[in-house]
């Protein structure tokens, strides 16, 4: 009210002067009042503090999960980008080498913004604790636009690496993402670099390493698994060990007979 009425005119200053004996009576009772309400409040909010603390702690702990960075479970060579041979036209490859650091089964997925022209092998799977994979990435090469050179040329393509944790024993599928996508981790966003074929560098060294070691991973994949645990007794020997007991049977057979005689 006090502010409300400054913006009125007065026109009598005894009028003003008689109002604020009384103003200040008011105050005072109210001002002894609301002192009275407020350590009342106080009183019940620090009742009420015990069965809100827990609450409250526990949707603290959930917002600072929520802003702290998520933990790796991946470790990726080359970290943060994928290396291509640059060769208008054609189809080239690259190589990344996916290692589990943690200490539980983790599941990892690739994705691309551009599913059309590229793809990759494996485009997912479970690691066990410390295993490692070498994937080989396939991506075609556009001409370039505006007379680019090739060094100048980028790519506006980029893949990225997702983890899950999962249990001992699960099978891979792609849904696992999806169903508890809540849990999964984005590992990375790789971007695409090109390299010149022609001229020698460590990293085109690097990613013809890794593309030989893909390869012949590839190939001991698709050898049949070279049996390790006990022969089994093949069929031959079950049929010689029949043959032994018949000719033992058929002497004593021949001894009876030339005894009754």
């Amino acid at each position: 009210m006090a502010i409300a009425d400054n913006h009125k005119p007065h026109n009598s200053d005894g009028k003003l002067w008689k109002l604020c004996p009384f103003w200040q009576s008011t105050t005072t009772s109210s001002s002894t009042s609301s002192t009275h309400n407020l350590h009342s409040q106080n009183h019940s909010n620090h009742n009420g503090v015990g069965s809100n603390s827990s609450r409250s702690s526990t949707s603290v702990t959930s917002v600072a999960r929520s802003l702290l960075p998520a933990r790796r479970r991946l470790r990726l060579d080359p970290a943060n980008s994928l290396y291509f041979p640059y060769e208008p036209g054609k189809q080239v490859k690259s190589a990344v080498k996916i290692k589990n650091t943690s200490k539980s089964y983790v599941a990892f997925k690739f994705q691309t913004t551009a599913p059309k022209s590229c793809y990759m092998r494996p485009p997912g799977g479970i690691l066990e604790p410390g295993e490692s994979i070498v994937a080989t990435v396939f991506k075609f090469v556009e001409h370039p636009e505006n007379n680019e050179k090739p060094v100048d040329q980028k790519s506006k393509v980029k893949f990225k690496i997702m983890s899950l944790k999962v249990k001992e024993g699960v099978d891979y599928v792609p849904e696992l993402f999806e169903e508890q996508k809540d849990q999964v981790t984005i590992e990375r966003i790789l971007r695409v670099v090109f390299l010149d074929p022609e001229r020698p560098s460590p990293a085109l060294e690097k990613l013809k390493r890794q593309l030989a070691e893909a390869e012949a991973a590839l190939e001991t994949r698709k050898k049949p698994p070279v049996e390790t645990g006990p022969k089994v007794v093949g069929e031959g020997l079950v049929i010689d060990e029949w043959k032994e007991r018949r000719e033992k049977y058929l002497a004593r057979q021949q001894v009876e007979a030339v005894d009754s005689v």
